[in-house]
């Protein structure tokens, strides 16, 4: 073979030999080499986007310096790339070109935090919730009755009806959706316990045992307290007498309420006013939580029928008669 014909053999070899080898390397890196991240870093696939945008967003973003087809070529010959996910993910330091597009497919998406504090009123975790930056806000107003609708229960006061919890949710949920969520877990919630209640109760239905409920949770943030508080409450609509909480005098009170509970304020007549009005009020005055709804539907047993705050780690001391009650109240109250 002459020399002329054996360079032209050897030098398309070498070439297929040498291209072969480039691009053999640089699968290995494709594979194994980590994304260019000194620290974790969240990245959003929007709805519709496909893998040829997210590679060559990789690229732009000096996350990679491979060419995207790489990453193209790969998710065509893995099945991969019409499977992936729309959502905010979180991208590890360390993480593969591959491995990012299994999290991609699987959806793991980055879930936000938001909790239903226990106590606030529907209003108040309204007003916060659109505050969360994480949450698309499409209700325009703060109306109960509005948001009641768009969940389609226009038949129900809005108040109460929202279970207090620590909530998780992906990036991009809208408000009215993470309320559906809240609505359904404390009609689940109070339903469960309304099955299992005690006997003899003085409510009529499981709507009224959440108003109770409400009025437990504004009277204490002692847990042991609790059924004893339902214990004096559910005591004084058996015996016809009213419940004369503060709680829900304020309330009825609304805006006008400075922080400082009057006696005239007392007197004053409103729907929320258990001085002057027996029974329930028409509505709960907060979103209970599930230890309040427990202790509505499992009061203790008793005779106390008052109880004062001693201004001690927020207890009370619980009384069986208006006399030991009015020495209670001078002792803890007006000392």
């Amino acid at each position: 073979m002459t020399k002329t014909l054996l360079f032209k053999v050897l030098l398309p070899a070498a070439i297929v030999a040498a291209v072969c080898t480039y691009f053999a390397l640089q699968y290995q890196r494709f594979l194994n080499e980590p994304l260019a991240l000194d620290n974790d870093m969240s990245y959003t696939v929007e709805p519709g986007t496909n893998l040829k945008k997210i590679s060559e967003d990789l690229k732009q973003l000096g996350l990679t310096d491979l060419p995207p087809i790489y990453l193209q070529v790969y998710g065509r010959l893995t099945d991969q790339a019409h499977k992936i996910k729309a959502g905010e993910y979180q991208i590890e330091a360390e993480t593969t070109l591959p491995a990012f597009l299994d999290k991609l497919v699987s959806g793991k998406v980055v879930m936000n935090a938001f909790t239903i504090i226990e106590g606030m009123t529907a209003r108040e975790m309204i007003t916060s919730l659109h505050a969360h930056p994480k949450i698309v806000k499409t209700l325009d107003t703060h109306s109960l009755d509005k948001v009641m609708a768009e969940l389609r229960a226009p038949e129900k006061n809005g108040e109460g009806w929202f279970m207090p919890e620590t909530y998780h949710f992906p990036s991009g949920t809208t408000d009215i959706a993470f309320l559906r969520r809240a609505y359904q877990q404390m009609q689940e919630s109070l339903e469960q316990a309304w099955q299992n209640r005690a006997e003899d109760l003085p409510y009529d239905t499981p709507y009224e045992a959440l108003i109770m409920a409400s009025i437990i949770e504004k009277e204490t943030g002692i847990a042991e307290e609790r059924p004893q508080i339902a214990g004096v409450f559910v005591r004084r609509l058996q015996k016809g007498m009213r419940l004369q909480t503060d709680p829900t005098v304020i309330y009825g009170l609304g805006e006008t309420f400075d922080g400082n509970l009057r006696r005239k304020d007392l007197r004053s007549d409103t729907p929320y006013n258990t001085y002057t009005r027996g029974g329930l009020p028409p509505s709960p005055i907060c979103l209970p939580s599930i230890e309040s709804i427990e202790a509505a539907l499992h009061p203790a047993d008793g005779d106390s029928l008052y109880f004062v705050a001693t201004g001690e780690d927020g207890r009370h001391k619980f009384s069986a008669t208006l006399k030991e009650h009015n020495q209670a109240v001078r002792r803890y109250q007006l000392r």
